[in-house]
């Protein structure tokens, strides 16, 4: 993802200059002449946004990482603990997502209105194909492998 992230975003730039006209007039909340670069800012705010909440929604769903290993501990001491601890880490981890979404939807309105506010959401959507393939391959690979070990 953090690869793909980096090879988008020369190619976002490129994109916003070949089909995008030179000037975007009325686009902008005051009023305000904007260019291609302010097109490719708000997609580019998007796409790093989608990544921060794509990595900490890793951090914080992944065994790999201490706040899955510290519920799975909660639940030694019992049933309510297990509970007040998931709620209290469901809440936390939506605190950075949260805020990435503020910011990224406040700067693209600022520098395009809602048409700032739309490339952002489509730069956080550009990844997702491959997102889905990360997830798709890793089930398809496992299923082969045991195919191949049965026979």
């Amino acid at each position: 993802m953090i690869f793909s992230t980096v090879l988008l975003i020369p190619t976002l730039y490129f994109a916003a200059w070949l089909t995008l006209p030179e000037k975007l007039v009325g686009l902008a909340e005051n009023g305000v002449e904007a260019t291609p670069v302010e097109a490719w800012v708000c997609t580019v705010m998007g796409l790093v946004s989608g990544l921060i909440i794509g990595l900490f929604t890793e951090y914080y769903t992944s065994h790999s990482y201490d706040p899955v290993r510290e519920l799975a501990n909660s639940c030694e001491t019992g049933a309510a603990t297990n509970i007040i601890y998931g709620i209290a880490l469901g809440n936390l981890s939506t605190v950075i997502p949260i805020l990435m979404l503020a910011i990224t939807a406040f700067v693209s309105f600022v520098l395009l209105g809602m048409f700032g506010i739309a490339l952002a959401a489509l730069g956080m959507l550009s990844n997702v194909s491959l997102g889905l393939a990360i997830d798709a391959y890793g089930p398809v690979s496992d299923n082969a492998g045991g195919i191949a070990e049965m026979c």
